[in-house]
């Protein structure tokens, strides 16, 4: 059986806060507290969770713009921490980013065709033919006609802008994309051709991805397992299907209480939360998400539950199984 192409093992990021240069103690930011997960090759894993549950602080650990506390993120079999210079160049061209806003990540000043080519000059030594080629090929790849290279990207809608992203972020040969929120900053009517078109370009390139929302009904569409994060650690992973048939952590049975049915008759276990999310400086004590579930117990409050496998490929953090 072939390795994962990347393997993230209990990995911790701590942010230090406070404290002052004559020694006072600083408090942590706990901002991810310990996750492990895979990712194969031509496979799409969905991280899901409210806002501060620690998901951009994966996506900036993966992408090797964060350094971890604790723990290690393999990729292709290698350390990343212990990546340099070439090795670590090539990380860099291997594993790439679709952002929220396109058009924040967009440089205004520049052409399309420059900021498409940016990435391929700075990692392959091409011929200014070869880089036009290539431009032109991952703009066929996306969707549009060779010609609008020489536009600019507010002349541009908000889902082509996208388009262009996912060109740029395909131009050097990557082997896994880490998509953003790709999609929640677009209508939605647009937000359907956009998952079209990842799900066909993976299909063709076998690239991965690590499918960072909050659309639930996206996630479960594009990703074939779903990762479900809260303060920083993950309470569930699941086949997507199997996810959202057979949701078991309470948690999780909120998020989807709270998104929309695919169908208006659709039976859904009403779970209501209360309060808010604990700040990630001071987590509760046992399980974190204690202070807000309805099935809590008094093993909760002093008892961190484990993430253990229940059936086949689901696993679940909670005292309840």
């Amino acid at each position: 059986m072939a390795s994962p192409l990347l393997e993230v093992h209990d990995v911790q990021k701590h942010f230090p806060i406070g404290g002052s240069l004559f020694g006072a103690k600083r408090a942590l930011v706990k901002a991810v507290d310990g996750i492990s997960f895979t990712i194969d090759t031509g496979e799409t894993l969905g991280l899901v969770g409210e806002s501060g549950c620690g998901k951009t602080t994966t996506s900036k650990l993966v992408l090797a713009a964060e350094t971890p506390t604790a723990g290690r993120i393999e990729f292709e079999g290698r350390d990343v921490a212990q990546l340099k210079g070439p090795q670590r160049q090539d990380y860099r061209r291997k594993v790439q980013v679709v952002f929220q806003d396109p058009y924040s990540s967009l440089s205004p000043r520049m052409r399309v065709g420059d900021i498409i080519a940016e990435p391929v000059r700075a990692h392959e030594r091409l011929s200014s033919a070869d880089v036009r080629a290539r431009v032109t090929e991952l703009l066929e790849l996306v969707g549009f006609r060779p010609d609008v290279a020489r536009l600019f990207p507010h002349e541009f809608s908000g889902g082509q802008r996208q388009r262009l992203a996912i060109a740029r972020a395909l131009s050097t040969n990557a082997r896994l994309v880490v998509l953003d929120e790709p999609v929640s900053a677009l209508d939605v009517s647009i937000r359907a051709h956009i998952i079209a078109l990842l799900e066909s370009l993976q299909a063709r390139l076998a690239v991965s991805y690590l499918f960072i929302a909050h659309d639930l009904a996206a996630v479960a569409h594009l990703s074939q397992r779903t990762a479900v994060m809260y303060l920083g650690k993950l309470v569930e992973v699941a086949e997507s299907l199997e996810l959202c048939a057979r949701p078991l952590h309470p948690y999780t049975k909120a998020l989807y209480a709270a998104s929309l049915p695919s169908h208006p008759d659709e039976a859904r276990e009403e779970i209501v939360l209360a309060g808010e999310v604990p700040s990630a400086i001071d987590p509760p004590r046992g399980c974190h998400f204690h202070p807000r579930c309805p099935f809590a117990m008094p093993r909760c409050l002093e008892q961190e539950p484990a993430l253990v496998e229940l059936s086949p490929g689901h696993r679940v953090a909670c005292h309840l199984y």
